[in-house]
């Protein structure tokens, strides 16, 4: 088994050189804004981000396919979650989450997951019309996710995550696939110690394509008609390596509190540092606080991200099958935000 581990952890080693070293060289303030696919980077589910996504080391069940994919592993038969998040609220941005996780085998869990970000109907706007008055368009954000975790002890826990990401609006599309790859390791005499590594967002450039790059024009001196096209340059994945610690403090059977520590070295983007602290009372009520720190978060004049750091969130779940453990959740997360009024959101969970 210890062989096996091993060779998981090197299949993450190795990612960390498939790529060019410069995307690890993170917290790099003069490559931000050089990549694409943004979206990758927002954590669409309620539970996981009510404490900012600290959970590198503790994640479980599908919500781990964004945190950490190895914590998919602890689904115990079939775990179905619904989410929807009002993006900067006051935006008219929101994003609609489905995951669906199934135990195969006696160690092995699969997984598949959507994440569709909507803008609502934008006008559209040309020379002649720039108030619009033309129509509207809609761009759609839509990430697919399809992961495999797996049990390979009763201390170690690893998993892949294959997402299919694709960007399009009326003329223009791009089409592109990304891989993460993530590790859990559990210790304590009461299992109660948890480290987590997790790569993410690994995978080629991608490129925008379409009739929106080409436009007719007439040649110089001459009345006859050409359609040029134009090339788009294209753009690399915002990668970024997740490290994480989490402690139990298991007061008795029925509550536990648990502090999480997660660094995230982004490739173009500034480091953060999160911290979080859940609360459990018995397998019913669950309530979460964290913070998301990076270099200038507290000033407004050196901020340079929407999120202010603070995070929030509650989960109540009633049990629907004790005898089979079956139970039914809601889950609520806020996320602080200046400008706009926050981010909220909400999400419904089964466990069969």
């Amino acid at each position: 088994m210890n062989k096996i581990f091993k060779i998981f952890s090197a299949i993450i080693l190795v990612g960390l050189f498939i790529f060019p070293v410069e995307n690890i060289n993170a917290g790099n303030e003069d490559r931000v804004g050089e990549c694409g696919a943004q979206e990758l980077l927002i954590n669409p589910w309620a539970r996981s981000s009510g404490w900012g996504g600290a959970g590198v080391a503790c994640s479980r069940g599908i919500e781990a396919m964004y945190t950490n994919i190895a914590g998919m592993a602890f689904t115990q038969k079939t775990e179905i979650v619904f989410a929807h998040t009002m993006w900067l609220k006051g935006s008219g941005v929101s994003i609609n989450t489905f995951g669906m996780s199934q135990k195969v085998g006696e160690t092995g869990v699969i997984g598949i997951g959507f994440m569709a970000m909507s803008f609502g109907d934008i006008p559209i706007t040309t020379v002649d019309l720039p108030e619009g008055g033309s129509g509207t368009f809609t761009p759609t954000l839509l990430n697919i996710n399809v992961s495999y975790s797996k049990m390979f002890s009763n201390s170690i826990f690893g998993g892949v995550n294959i997402k299919v990401i694709s960007q399009k609006i009326s003329n223009l599309s791009a089409t592109g696939i990304a891989i993460d790859a993530g590790i859990q390791y559990i210790t304590g005499e009461k299992e109660n110690i948890m480290f987590g590594i997790a790569l993410k967002n690994v995978g080629p450039r991608m490129k925008f394509n379409g009739d929106g790059l080409s436009f007719r024009g007439n040649l110089v001196g001459s009345s006859s008609q050409l359609t040029v096209e134009q090339r788009s340059a294209d753009f690399e994945l915002p990668t970024s390596l997740n490290i994480g610690v989490a402690y139990d403090f298991i007061i008795n059977d029925q509550h536990r509190i648990t502090v999480a520590g997660t660094f995230i070295s982004n490739s173009f983007g500034k480091d953060q540092y999160i911290v979080g602290l859940e609360y459990k009372m018995m397998n019913y009520l669950y309530l979460r606080g964290g913070y998301a720190m990076e270099k200038g978060i507290f000033k407004k004049a050196d901020r340079t991200n929407a999120l202010t750091g603070p995070h929030a969130g509650i989960t109540v779940q009633v049990p629907v099958n004790k005898k089979r453990g079956s139970t039914i959740g809601i889950d609520y997360s806020y996320r602080a935000t200046n400008p706009f009024q926050g981010v909220h959101s909400i999400g419904a969970r089964i466990n069969l």
